[in-house]
């Protein structure tokens, strides 16, 4: 893919298809890659995800320590079984973390049994809650339940905020000994010099640089959970499985329109809304279109991207004055 950003947190469409595949879309399935770690997260885990990611050169199942589901329904999970056990069978991960329904700990237990399938590393399946489910040193990640047919749940999560940049020249215009020192004032310490000077850490940093945002929105009509979740986030992937004229059938399912998806990022404020989980009934010979879906969304929220399967999307990271 040529140069690319190593600091930016990259987002990879493995199947953007409502309920079943078509020709050129799988089902449910995104990798999250984090920058400067050999390490990705998957959220919701269809049918034929794993084959998603062995097709794409810039992907890496081996590196998969954190799966987010989001409910119940197969064309969120089936996958995860197969992917599971395929782990178990190549270069084995230390440890990997499931998140999802209650529920899902069962429908594994089942599987796995039933197939007679034994995972050799260990792996935990987290039943969630609204709130912070995960806590770790650069990542927070959140929950909230959303509204549709069965159980489901929306994820939020936040890269903490970094510190400013160290001005070495600066540090050595003013004749401040490179070594430990330096980490002390990186972190906004005041130190004490063997000179006698009391150097302020704060003068020496830049701007803290701001953390990002990313929420997954899907299986729902639309809610306030949604919008809640989605404050001010860089990107919103949000499901868009109807059409406005189909708003019955929205209804009837409690999927969102594009529309729908659309007023979430515009009362949350979001930077950018990623439409996903089309129903197939949308194709290319259909009276409705994709593109019509993308115009629905974007005369109420203008940045609406469409999502397809194998887009990467790139969440740069942010600057203090952005």
């Amino acid at each position: 893919m040529g140069d690319r950003d190593a600091t930016a947190l990259r987002v990879t469409f493995l199947g953007t298809s409502s309920g079943v595949p078509t020709r050129i879309r799988n089902v449910s399935g995104i990798a999250l890659q984090l920058p400067q770690r050999s390490q990705m997260w998957l959220l919701d885990c269809g049918e034929a995800t794993q084959h998603q990611i062995l097709r794409h050169p810039d992907l890496n199942f081996n590196q998969i320590r954190r799966i987010f589901i989001t409910h119940m329904h197969g064309d969120h999970i089936y996958g995860l079984p197969g992917l599971l056990s395929t782990l178990g069978m190549s270069n084995m991960p230390d440890r990997v973390d499931i998140y999802g329904p209650p529920g899902l700990q069962s429908y594994l237990d089942g599987v796995l049994r039933w197939s007679e399938s034994r995972i050799n590393y260990p792996f935990t399946v987290h039943a969630v809650e609204t709130g912070l489910i995960l806590e770790e040193q650069e990542y927070l990640v959140y929950c909230a339940p959303l509204d549709h047919r069965v159980q489901a749940f929306g994820y939020r999560i936040v890269e903490r905020d970094r510190l400013g940049t160290f001005n070495v020249a600066k540090a050595r215009a003013d004749d401040i000994p490179p070594g430990p020192v330096y980490a002390r004032l990186k972190a906004g310490e005041t130190v004490k010099l063997p000179d006698g000077r009391t150097i302020e850490g704060k003068n020496y940093v830049g701007a803290p640089q701001p953390g990002r945002k990313l929420t997954y929105c899907t299986d729902t009509i639309f809610c306030h959970n949604a919008i809640d979740l989605a404050r001010a986030a860089d990107l919103l992937i949000h499901e868009a499985t109807f059409a406005e004229a189909d708003l019955h059938l929205a209804k009837r399912a409690k999927h969102s329109t594009a529309a729908m998806a659309a007023q979430v990022a515009l009362e949350a404020k979001v930077d950018t809304l990623m439409l996903t989980h089309f129903s197939p009934r949308y194709g290319a010979e259909g009276p409705i279109s994709l593109e019509d879906l993308q115009a629905e969304a974007q005369a109420i929220f203008p940045k609406t991207v469409m999502a397809r399967d194998r887009l990467t999307y790139e969440i740069p990271r942010r600057t203090a004055a952005q």
